[in-house]
């Protein structure tokens, strides 16, 4: 199913479209960042939308971070150039900053959960090619201390709701992470980062099978220095796979 599936199939059922109506009256969709009435459950309101810094055009061969000019070609980044990433390719949907925070954190840390189906709309519409060119989806794996206090992994949700509309395989176990290792976000620089998911992540025996030979598409919800992404783009090209591209909700977007 395409990633337009999830609303088409509303609109073109006649018994969905009047259920859809009638819950709309006792709970009118509001917009998933300023809390204002929509049209559509699962969007934003103009202001928040026209606020959101979407990526698009020239980017990062590799990284998928954006470029101010278009240089042309599968130009890399100068990042890019000086440390190499473990990945193939990596994309993201908008930038993180203060616009867009809000609805990262609050699906991550404010158990915001109705956020996944419109973020992992937009999601596959900016990661169609990825899609299409994947064996498996595989989010980033939380520690199963955080999982367990968290509840969820909001990866691997939003992973879940892009198997439904690519018909793609999505196997949340591939990626193990063996040991409790603190936020990235607690770490003041990129090598910092690198140290502490080193050997963080591994696929076990049983899942080899799934991932060897196979183009696995890694799926979490903010793409900083990578240092996480090359961690277990590692783990998996160790188990076999082929090729491993990212795809994130949002990417820190340095000046310069």
């Amino acid at each position: 199913m395409s990633a337009e599936g999830g609303i088409s199939s509303i609109k073109s059922n006649p018994v969905r479209r009047i259920g859809r109506a009638m819950l709309d009256i006792f709970f009118p969709p509001l917009c998933m960042s300023c809390r204002k009435r929509v049209a559509e459950p699962h969007a934003l309101c103009p202001a928040c939308w026209s606020a959101i810094s979407f990526i698009a055009g020239a980017v990062c061969a590799k990284c998928g971070t954006p470029f101010e000019s278009d240089p042309g070609g599968e130009t890399l980044c100068g990042p890019c150039h000086a440390t190499p990433h473990s990945f193939d390719r990596a994309r993201s949907l908008f930038k993180y900053d203060d616009a867009s925070k809000g609805l990262i954190l609050g699906l991550k840390h404010g158990d915001r959960l109705d956020h996944v189906p419109g973020l992992a709309r937009w999601l596959g519409r900016t990661g169609l090619d990825l899609l299409n060119n994947s064996d498996v989806i595989v989010p980033v794996p939380l520690h199963r201390w955080r999982l367990w206090k968290r509840r969820y992994n909001q990866a691997a949700l939003l992973g879940e709701q892009l198997s439904r509309w690519s018909g793609k395989p999505h196997i949340p176990s591939i990626l193990e992470r063996t040991r409790p290792t603190p936020s990235q976000g607690e770490m003041n620089s990129a090598k910092a980062r690198r140290r502490n998911v080193l050997g963080a992540f591994k696929v076990p025996p049983k899942f080899r099978g799934k991932v060897r030979a196979k183009k696995v598409l890694l799926v979490d919800d903010v793409f900083t220095t990578g240092a996480t992404l090359d961690a277990c783009a590692r783990a998996l090209k160790r188990a076999g796979a082929e090729r491993v591209e990212v795809l994130t909700l949002a990417r820190v977007v340095r000046p310069g």
